[in-house]
């Protein structure tokens, strides 16, 4: 689950708008020395997205970092403070990767023709096992007349008299 976590990098989410990267590096420094601050913009807008990254040179000042800041109040808002994800690029089999979409083309592919040959083999086996069903079946009702016609001859007089004029004449 924490595959991928960069420890000195932090994700803070709940930003006030007037807040900007001077006034998040300003929050974040008694802790330790800063590397980088970003606060991803809107494009549409071009103000930030109500959350930044603040990366430090240590990993144990990141940790001092997220331990006093999560949960504290900057210009009126409740901050929320973790060890940020790598960043991800749109595309891949799962629909975000981190790693372009045609780096797992090969792979794809593969399990295309796997997928296709596991549906060939299923339905040869669906295919056998409908005529063994079948066999059975046809096996089954064969028995059935045999014990029928059997049955029919003990308890039919009509035909233990048949069987006996049979038996008179041979």
């Amino acid at each position: 689950m924490n595959e991928g976590v960069q420890k000195n990098t932090l994700y803070v989410g709940g930003l006030a708008e007037e807040v900007n990267e001077q006034i998040l590096h300003a929050a974040f420094i008694p802790f330790g020395d800063i590397k980088d601050v970003k606060t991803p913009l809107d494009q549409a807008t071009q103000k930030h997205r109500s959350f930044g990254f603040v990366t430090f040179l240590e990993r144990e000042d990141a940790a001092s970092a997220m331990d006093n800041m999560d949960g504290a109040e900057l210009y009126g808002r409740v901050l929320t403070v973790n060890y940020a994800l790598p960043e991800k690029i749109k595309g891949g089999e799962q629909g975000w990767a981190a790693k372009p979409i045609w780096e797992d083309a090969d792979t794809w592919f593969e399990r295309q023709q796997q997928e296709k040959e596991m549906l060939r083999l299923q339905a040869e086996q669906r295919a056998a096992m409908e005529a063994a069903e079948d066999l059975h079946r046809k096996k089954m009702a064969e028995e059935r007349e045999g014990e029928k016609d059997d049955a029919d001859a003990k308890d039919d007089p009509m035909a233990k008299a048949e069987a006996e004029v049979l038996n008179q004449t041979a």
